[in-house]
């Protein structure tokens, strides 16, 4: 007889990440909400995390564990585990953060009962590496009724993709082009879930995210080598690539002829406020093939273009 699928599937891609994994995955076999899965992707490991998973896999049948041969970017690790999700329901989870043990429970109870939303997230404790809460926010974003609304929420750079760890309609997901390989991505695939309905946003900070030294916000390049390591050392136009993302997204999307209108004018208004950092992407490029300091670090200090 086949096993009846879980309720929830939760993905959680890995690179080493033995520091906070434990931690990580205890926080999740302890939600008081327990029809789910654990989809352990690990991206070709050098340290202990192969180890870590592998006890836990053992432990608990919940938790199922793939390797890569090699790694194959973080987008694409956690998209593979957007893949293999078999529950009615998916959440994405970092090998460094915490949930609080009624996260689940409350995101399901949301998204049964409001069969509209897409997506449901929580207010978030932000802690350090020791686990000390350093500040709490209240994101509020994706909530607006008006599809164009909510692609205006989330396109622009004053968040930080707080949704991305939300629990989602599987279904939905799979009407999307996941993540891309380019760094600030997610911001693209929130906006193309948003345009398939709202999210919805628990006023209860049960969500626990760290920061910490191997973190790969700080610096751009690490954080377009994280989502595809061929991108290292590489010239690479991420603002462009995000432009022409948000672009497709709104075209392939099923709104409305005049909520895609909307959301071209948003993008006209987004230009505008990217441009510095489109033309950024340019000098990076000139500086590397013409190999002269168009453009260097210090500028980047100087100038704190995104």
């Amino acid at each position: 007889m086949e096993d009846k699928n879980p309720k929830v599937s939760i993905g959680l891609a890995v690179y080493n990440g033995e520091d906070y994994l434990s931690e990580a995955i205890e926080s999740i076999l302890n939600q008081t909400f327990t029809d789910f899965e654990l989809i352990i992707s690990d991206n070709a490991s050098t340290d202990r995390t192969a180890s870590i998973c592998q006890r836990y896999a053992a432990q608990d049948a919940r938790v199922r564990y793939h390797r890569n041969k090699t790694n194959i970017g973080g987008a694409n690790n956690e998209n593979l585990t957007m893949t293999m999700a078999r529950g009615e329901y998916f959440r994405l989870a970092a090998h460094d953060d915490k949930l609080a043990p009624e996260l689940l429970a409350q995101c399901v109870d949301v998204l049964d009962n409001h069969p509209e939303v897409v997506l449901c997230y929580t207010y978030i404790h932000e802690i350090d590496h020791t686990g000390r809460i350093m500040q709490t926010s209240s994101p509020q974003k994706g909530m607006a009724t008006k599809p164009y609304r909510r692609f205006r929420e989330l396109a622009f750079r004053d968040h930080f993709c707080e949704a991305t760890y939300g629990l989602m309609r599987t279904v939905v997901l799979h009407q999307t082009d996941l993540q891309q390989n380019y760094t600030d991505s997610d911001r693209a695939f929130l906006c193309e879930l948003a345009l398939h309905g709202p999210f919805y946003v628990i006023p209860q900070p049960l969500f626990y995210k760290r920061y910490h030294q191997k973190n790969v916000y700080v610096d751009w390049r690490a954080r377009m080598a994280w989502f595809n390591p061929k991108w290292k050392d590489t010239i690479t136009f991420p603002n462009w690539l995000q432009f022409f993302d948000y672009l497709s997204t709104i075209y392939q999307s099923n709104i409305s002829l005049y909520a895609k209108l909307r959301c071209y004018l948003i993008m006209v208004y987004w230009l505008l406020m990217n441009g510095k950092a489109m033309i950024k992407d340019l000098l990076v490029a000139a500086s590397t093939i013409l190999r002269i300091p168009i453009w260097s670090r210090k500028s980047e200090e100087l100038y704190n273009w995104e």
